[in-house]
């Protein structure tokens, strides 16, 4: 997208949680004439001090509401002239998933299908659809199922085989998305990331986790052998392949984004581990802290994505390295302990607790 064309109008779900944070700081520094409108519900994983960078910024709006509720997502894209939606928000934790499985239909199935019918009653209104909009969904390599050591990696053409209520519920809403492109019209794309890291992310995932606990000397929890293998994403990379998605990409289609880093669990926290060794080399060596601890049920071996589609059609490329994204992201939560430190709450601790063992959680000072 060229910087100088007219500003686009962005509505931006799920933009206090951690990808959709890092995309909106993203957007308005590469285009600070657009309009951003975040709605989030500030949930547990939604944090409204991921935004405070800007929220002076005089593009910028912030909308405390919940996706399900079609009559103020209509009035927003009306009011706001909004011509692009970009669909971060759900529940996304593997885990809670098979702890509470409603809150994922609720957010993911419902709350997309809610946004779908108010787009479509919005743009496609009447004998005059609004041209050049676009809806774009968010998705997940985890839809496509596990992988063998040897297989070929996910493709967009990988037929679907969730096996978590998560990825099952992020299955459906992906079919929805296609549905109202084939059946009404809409201007849809999506896209399907492998597993993301960086600044903003909520603790409950692997790598924040294991940084605040060697922060704090704390043990560092890995499913069963520590040999399930994940394709790594810089957020940031992330962006850049959204970005281009809605630049170029062709309506009614998938791209999947991967950052071409498929590591073990093990691998990853070990390499955490020597960057801290480094850090600190007082508290070396970290790996000591690693703890191996009753696997999840299910537990998806492999993901790799192939992202080819989006490389070739679309120019695009990772731009960063896994080790030095990992360093980048672990300063970043050294440096930023008053964005993570309020988190650490009772619920949070009890959640860790009951998943990984009493000793696992960080403490909330």
């Amino acid at each position: 997208m060229d910087p100088e064309c007219s500003p686009r109008r962005l509505l931006v779900t799920g933009g206090a949680g951690f990808i959709g944070a890092n995309f909106v700081h993203y957007w308005l520094a590469r285009y600070p004439a657009d309009r951003v409108v975040v709605i989030d519900l500030l949930t547990y994983a939604g944090n409204r001090a991921s935004l405070a960078a800007i929220e002076e910024h005089p593009g910028f709006r912030f909308v405390q509401g919940d996706i399900r509720d079609q009559a103020l997502v209509e009035r927003l894209l009306r009011e706001e002239a909004i011509d692009i939606l970009v669909h971060f928000a759900a529940e996304s934790h593997v885990d809670r998933s098979i702890a509470g499985p409603d809150a994922f239909i609720d957010t993911n199935i419902l709350g997309t299908h809610a946004l779908l019918k108010a787009a479509r009653a919005v743009w496609l209104a009447g004998d005059a659809p609004l041209p050049g909009h676009r809806f774009h969904h968010v998705s997940t390599d985890e839809v496509y199922g596990s992988l063998g050591q040897s297989d070929p990696a996910f493709s967009e053409t990988t037929a679907y085989a969730p096996n978590s209520p998560y990825s099952a519920s992020k299955a459906a809403s992906d079919h929805l998305v296609r549905a109202y492109h084939h059946t009404y019209g809409l201007n849809t794309t999506i896209s399907n990331c492998s597993n993301n890291y960086g600044p903003y992310q909520f603790p409950e995932k692997l790598i924040p986790l294991c940084i605040l606990n060697l922060l704090e000397g704390k043990p560092l929890p890995l499913y069963g052998d520590g040999r399930n293998i994940r394709d790594w994403l810089y957020v940031e990379d992330h962006c850049h392949g959204i970005e281009r998605i809605l630049e170029r990409g062709r309506v009614g289609e998938t791209y999947n984004i991967g950052g071409d880093n498929e590591r073990t669990n093990l691998q990853v926290v070990e390499t955490l581990c020597g960057v801290m060794d480094t850090l600190r080399p007082e508290d070396a060596p970290h790996a000591r802290h690693i703890r191996f601890v009753k696997d999840r049920p299910g537990h998806d071996r492999r993901y790799a994505i192939a992202a080819d589609k989006l490389e070739y059609e679309l120019d695009y490329t990772p731009m960063h390295r896994f080790e030095e994204a990992l360093a980048t992201t672990i300063h970043w939560y050294i440096s930023h302990e008053t964005w993570w430190r309020p988190i650490l709450n009772g619920e949070y601790r009890e959640w860790v607790g009951s998943h990984y063992g009493s000793g696992c959680a960080a403490s909330p000072g």
